[in-house]
């Protein structure tokens, strides 16, 4: 159904530095293909080939062909592949074309032009298999990242396509909305749809692969079958765990000797008659590690950015150290990594991306930073051309630069593999050993099991637990029972 034949591609009109080299590959219909290996290996490359993103809108050199049906992928024009393959980037927002959801849910249908009750029926489907009935007729840009998400894969699945081509699609979603994921990928899969997902978590894929298509450096380092892909040393191979019931907490017995707290009183925050944020008063313990979990739209984003005083019309107290922070005194004491990274780049260079966020630049301890991120190699780079693991780096990087006594992390992990979010958690912990408090808005169970001490458990916008790291309690939350 689909193949690559001898491909290979490099970014970039001069063609330096191969993103894939010599890529042969058939996938068969009603296949469910898992494309893994370390951030930067080539998978949203090999994506990009299958839905024609390449060459119709990302410029390089390219050798080879993939083939659609024995039909040229690069001939065909945009709207013929789009019949045929349907596709969810790592990033939701780049492909919205509608402010309201219910509009972006049938917009694919609308644009392929089908009759107006056929399109009411592919909505109703959609909204009871993405469980997306509270997300209707909402502003989409006041959504959660995993409420985007969940917008993105349903609206793609709408107009049916025979192949379903996935970048990264459980980065932002919550543990349930991932398993919920795996149980649409096997009800396509039933309806004998091809595949293909570019992921680094592999927890929720293990029951429905087909096949596995391990990439290093641009190339296929191996495939393996979904059998053999089982009794793999993953660690080895640089991936996530591919069963998270394996995974036992490592920071449970670590906890701060000075028990000093951060208060919060009567903390809330309204968006017009909707109140977003209800914090009657909640005690967190200063320089831990703590973990914000709760499921998509909990409240989390929203409690980070009142945190850090991003939210004018936040009321209430912060205590820290004696005194209340007012909002002005919190932007001072704070730096917060947003889940969408874009939007806080603003340089030429990796580099100096990282001193703009010193108070004084110190080229030598910013670049002590970039190597302990596996980011020193990439320092002359422009952070816009890199991938999206490599541009959360660098905003982790600049926040580890920035001395700020309380840093706030929305997902840092999103789109990192094995290697680089172990990374992170050491830096975590090199933070905790410096005196800083860390916030981390996250749905990664192994990142929460490696390095956070703590946990605030958001529903509602409101904290219904509050507790140290419990490893019965979060495998509860986490695990699929």
């Amino acid at each position: 159904m689909l193949k690559m034949d001898k491909v290979s591609f490099s970014y970039g009109n001069n063609g330096n530095g191969n993103n894939l080299s010599d890529i042969n590959s058939n996938i068969k219909k009603g296949e469910v293909i898992l494309l893994c290996g370390e951030s930067g290996c080539g998978k949203t490359t090999m994506t990009r080939f299958f839905n024609g993103l390449i060459p119709n809108f990302f410029d390089g050199k390219r050798e080879g062909e993939v083939y659609l049906n024995d039909k040229s992928v690069s001939k065909l024009p945009i709207y013929e592949i789009s019949e045929h393959i349907g596709s969810v980037f790592q990033n939701p927002k780049t492909q919205f074309f509608n402010v309201d959801t219910t509009s972006e849910l049938v917009f694919g249908c609308e644009n392929l032009g089908f009759e107006e009750n056929e399109i009411k029926n592919r909505l109703k489907s959609v909204v009871n298999d993405f469980d997306l009935k509270q997300l209707l007729d909402k502003n989409i840009f006041k959504l959660s990242g995993g409420e985007k998400q969940k917008i993105a894969c349903a609206s793609v699945s709408a107009t049916f396509p025979e192949i379903l081509v996935l970048d990264e699609p459980s980065s932002n979603l919550d543990s349930q909305s991932s398993w919920n994921l795996e149980d649409i990928i096997k009800k396509w899969k039933s309806q004998g749809k091809t595949v293909i997902i570019a992921e680094h978590k592999l927890f929720f894929l293990k029951d429905v692969i087909d096949r596995v298509i391990f990439l290093k450096d641009g190339k296929i380092a191996n495939e393996y079958s979904a059998l053999d892909f089982k009794n793999l040393d993953y660690r080895k191979l640089g991936l996530r765990q591919l069963n998270l019931d394996n995974i036992t907490c490592k920071r449970k017995n670590y906890y701060s000797s000075k028990n000093e707290f951060l208060e919060l009183r009567n903390f809330k925050l309204n968006y017009g008659k909707t109140q977003a944020l209800n914090i009657e008063n909640a005690k967190i313990p200063k320089n831990e590690i703590i973990a914000i979990i709760g499921k998509n739209g909990a409240g989390k984003s929203t409690f980070a950015n009142c945190l850090c005083g991003l939210k004018r019309s936040c009321k209430g107290e912060l205590f820290f150290e004696g005194k209340v922070l007012k909002r002005k005194d919190r932007l001072k004491k704070t730096y917060m990594v947003m889940q969408d990274v874009n939007h806080q780049l603003f340089t030429e260079s990796v580099l100096d991306e990282v001193l703009l966020s010193m108070d004084e630049e110190n080229e030598k301890l910013a670049e002590e930073i970039l190597t302990n991120l596996n980011l020193i190699d990439l320092k002359d780079s422009h952070p816009m051309a890199l991938s999206g693991g490599e541009k959360q780096r660098v905003a982790i990087a600049s926040a580890i630069a920035s001395k700020k006594e309380i840093l706030i992390f929305d997902e840092p992990t999103c789109g990192l593999d094995l290697k680089n979010m172990m990374k992170v958690s050491q830096n975590l912990v090199y933070l905790q050993k410096m005196g800083i408090t860390s916030f981390i808005i996250t749905h990664d169970f192994e990142l929460i099991m490696e390095a956070c001490s703590h946990i605030l458990h958001f529903c509602g916008g409101e904290i219904i637990d509050n507790y140290k790291t419990d490893e019965a309690k979060l495998k509860k939350f986490f695990l699929r029972n």
